[in-house]
């Protein structure tokens, strides 16, 4: 395989990032090291050196924002909630969680809360009445759920699509419990869970 050092980058990973290494050469080209780097053509999320998510809540940030100020322009223009509610729920809602699977359950309370505060100025701009309510009452009011709560209902729809032998992912689960083994126990979930040393993990 020919790699172009123009089109390729390196990363280096957790504690390794604190140590002088030195840069990976290709025929005597030098490889741009980078801390953040968006994977395009995979995902299209933005992965750090330090496994954390906020570079890619920041982009996440950066791409509603301008969204946000479209939608205060349609209420300008007199359109009406239920069409304001849709413009949010398919071309700005889908931005915020896209690659979520990816993602979500390695966000910090504080990277959910930034996205979460995106909603809250959607429903703001939609429905000017929940202005002084709190974010739940809000999203009672509109009819919609929390983004965490959303994502976490998204992330088991995905997983159930992935345990039908026609998924393609399918043969990365381990195999699947005995159900005979599976009533005798006090979590019954059908497929072992990985132990693990951390909870970010």
């Amino acid at each position: 395989m020919i790699i172009k050092c123009s089109k390729s980058k390196e990363m280096i990973l957790g504690s390794l990032a604190k140590q002088p290494i030195p840069c990976l050469t290709v025929q005597s080209d030098v490889v741009e090291r980078v801390t953040t780097y968006k994977l395009q053509l995979v995902l299209g999320v933005t992965l750090s050196n330090d496994l954390s998510w906020e570079a890619h809540v920041n982009t996440i940030c950066a791409k509603v924002a301008p969204r946000l100020y479209y939608l205060k322009h349609l209420r300008r223009a007199g359109l009406s909630s239920d069409d304001l509610s849709y413009f949010y729920m398919t071309v700005i809602r889908p931005v915020l969680e896209y690659g979520y699977a990816a993602w979500h359950h390695g966000l910090t309370d504080a990277q959910s809360q930034k996205l979460e505060s995106l909603q809250k100025r959607a429903l703001r701009i939609i429905h000017q009445i929940v202005y002084d309510m709190p974010y739940d009452c809000a999203c009672a009011y509109a009819g919609i759920q929390p983004l965490s709560v959303r994502r976490s209902e998204l992330g088991k729809r995905f997983f159930r699509s992935v345990t039908n032998s026609d998924s393609c992912l399918h043969d990365l689960l381990p195999q699947r419990r005995d159900s005979d083994i599976i009533f005798r126990l006090r979590r019954h979930t059908p497929y072992p869970i990985p132990r693990t040393r951390t909870n970010k993990y």
